[in-house]
């Protein structure tokens, strides 16, 4: 099958299937051959891998084909999940980078052997917990989203298991009193400070972005520490008061400090895009501690998770590569 370069969905191409519009772009392969490129995990839409061919497509959306197939992280099965907690109203994981925290609604129909061959953190959440329990999935109570992580970020993750748990972490995040704390990796050296800015679903570019405009967007808030100052980088401690979406990726690189491998908030306010030399493997973000009030008892619930191993060497080789070319200091 022909090779294409990647494209932006068309307005006339908007609502109609991913395999309808790769056909139509590849030039006519048949839907078998297309559908199995799909399924190969060889088509990612924006951001992640798509393996469902009847995906409904949006104007503007930006779909690539890959050269080989995207394999899943090897942490992505139900036995080498972390469970960190369980308990009837709760439970807290350690999610892997390179799983979705939830299924796109467009996917939510799927079968239980179609969500194996690209399961998301809550697939692999409820079949953990399943295994452990010695009872079905199906028979489990559902997995209640009350918050998310980016695909790449890896990090602690707690889902609902009952209707008072939900109302009261829902409630807790709300009001602000969950802690998250993130590490991140940036280049050039940056300050402690407080970032606060309204942030809105597009700056004028696309993409999401605090705006100036008076009364427009959501209030986001993100607390700023240094870990460790790092050979033309910074290792960076970051408390979410609020937490709007990809919010400490858009303050960061607003303050002019790009998270190391984010592809996605790479341009600045100028249009120019920041130069990347930091060989990141991925997204250098990670969701370090997470606490809150039991939803059920009331007593305090606390965990931390150290940098996992891709993460670690990377921050190991930047610290220890001092002769390496290092990236001039941006201002802060």
């Amino acid at each position: 099958m022909a090779s294409i370069p990647p494209f932006t969905v068309a307005p006339q191409e908007a609502g109609h299937t991913l395999a309808k519009v790769l056909r139509s772009r590849m030039g006519g392969p048949s839907w078998s051959d297309v559908r199995k490129l799909i399924a190969a995990r060889r088509v990612k839409v924006g951001d992640s891998v798509c393996s469902d061919d009847a995906r409904r497509l949006k104007e503007n959306e930006v779909v690539v084909l890959l050269e080989h197939p995207k394999p899943l992280p090897r942490m992505a099965h139900p036995d080498r999940l972390i469970v960190r907690h369980l308990d009837e109203h709760l439970v807290v994981v350690e999610k892997p980078a390179g799983v979705n925290t939830v299924r796109h609604p467009a996917e939510l129909e799927w079968s239980e052997q179609r969500r194996e061959l690209d399961p998301t953190l809550q697939d692999l959440t409820q079949w953990s917990i399943a295994k452990q329990l010695e009872r079905l999935a199906r028979d489990l109570p559902r997995l209640r989203i009350v918050h998310r992580l980016d695909k790449e970020t890896s990090g602690l993750v707690v889902f609902a298991r009952s209707v008072l748990a939900e109302r009261e972490l829902g409630r807790q995040f709300r009001k602000h009193t969950v802690v998250r704390r993130y590490l991140a990796v940036v280049p050039g050296i940056l300050s402690a400070r407080t970032i606060k800015s309204n942030l809105v679903a597009d700056r004028g570019d696309g993409r999401r972005g605090s705006t100036q405009l008076p009364d427009v967007g959501k209030e986001a808030i993100t607390h700023i520490a240094v870990e460790e100052r790092l050979a033309g980088y910074t290792l960076l401690s970051c408390r979410l008061e609020t937490g709007r979406t990809h919010q400490i990726r858009i303050h960061l690189a607003e303050a002019g400090h790009p998270v190391c491998g984010d592809p996605v908030y790479v341009r600045k306010p100028n249009g120019e895009m920041f130069e990347d030399r930091s060989q990141a493997p991925r997204l250098a973000l990670h969701a370090t501690e997470l606490g809150f009030e039991h939803p059920g008892h009331g007593g305090h619930l606390h965990w931390t998770m150290p940098l996992p191993g891709d993460l670690q060497k990377f921050v190991e080789r930047v610290r220890s590569n001092q002769t390496r070319e290092s990236p001039q200091p941006l201002d802060g």
